[in-house]
């Protein structure tokens, strides 16, 4: 395959080192049964920031609105990971939300968690990966305009709403040290995803981009 021949939108620079962090952030959520509290904080105030400036410097691409993606991440999946993270957080899991739209309808402070958020910045960005792994050009550009518009209209807001917590977690008066919950393990629908920081086809991806 030469280079003239691949899609210059989805093997560009800025989608791919997308694609490596969207990756690393999946990985690391999967093996949260491996993590204490405080190191899942750590790693997660990190990830956040590098993945929003990836977000925000994907280029602008073409729906089609014909296609319609296969959703990779089902309710359990959801579930089973965001219960994971609550685990870990514990009482700290909680924060007072102050972007809800319905908040100037509410007297009451409404709350949000930050394992939810985790788990719904996964859920589109696994969907979004297991879709750029079938290699079929049209559902990879479809693929990313729906993960960055979803970028736009939710996750995003998920993301810079969940790091206020976590800054807060981490700099605040909560001892984290003394946090040393371990999520419960995933019998066996743990997959393989998670293994390699680069797998096979994220290894193709690279490989086309230079080709």
């Amino acid at each position: 395959m030469t280079g003239e021949n691949l899609n210059p939108i989805v093997y560009s620079k800025n989608v791919i080192e997308f694609v490596t962090v969207a990756n690393e952030y999946c990985n690391f959520l999967e093996a949260a049964n491996t993590q204490t509290t405080l190191t899942l904080l750590n790693k997660v105030q990190k990830v956040l920031p590098l993945l929003y400036l990836k977000a925000s410097v994907l280029p602008d691409v073409e729906s089609f609105e014909e296609m319609g993606l296969e959703k990779f991440v089902s309710e359990v999946d959801y579930n089973f990971l965001q219960q994971k993270v609550m685990n870990l957080l514990g009482e700290h899991d909680d924060f007072q939300e102050v972007f809800d739209a319905e908040m100037q309808f509410s007297d009451a402070p409404l709350s949000s968690s930050i394992s939810e958020c985790l788990a719904d910045i996964y859920q589109d960005l696994k969907d979004f990966l297991m879709s750029y792994r079938t290699s079929d050009e049209l559902v990879m550009q479809e693929a990313l305009w729906t993960c960055i518009d979803n970028f736009k209209s939710f996750w995003g807001q998920r993301l810079v709403n969940s790091l206020r917590a976590i800054h807060a977690l981490i700099y605040g008066d909560v001892d984290l040290e003394d946090q040393v919950r371990m999520a419960p393990e995933r019998d066996d629908r743990d997959d393989d995803d998670g293994a390699s920081s680069k797998p096979d086809w994220l290894n193709q991806l690279f490989k086309n981009q230079g080709d």
